[in-house]
């Protein structure tokens, strides 16, 4: 299993649009990948109402999960949405 954590980069945190986002390239990766907030239990990363759950505001460090070929590619891309801000209006 392989794990990255990242700290939550958007102002309003990991809901609305940015868990959208977030959701969608999770989708879109090829193995299953798993997201979790502290020592919560993890959630599918591709479902919109775990996701905004987990209540994750801004400045949190979650923990991103998957396994299988291609992992650690798979985490770069959702890592990235995570640590976005997203609402910065620029």
């Amino acid at each position: 299993m392989t794990q990255r954590q990242v700290i939550v980069g958007s102002r309003i945190g990991l809901h609305a649009r940015p868990a959208a986002l977030f959701v969608k390239a999770a989708a879109a990766q090829s193995v299953p990948i798993t997201i979790r907030k502290g020592d919560g239990a993890p959630v599918d990363a591709r479902s919109i109402l775990r996701v905004l759950s987990l209540g994750a505001r801004n400045g949190d460090t979650v923990t991103l999960e998957a396994s299988g070929e291609g992992a650690e590619t798979a985490l770069e891309v959702v890592a990235s949405v995570v640590a976005e801000d997203h609402d910065d209006p620029a």
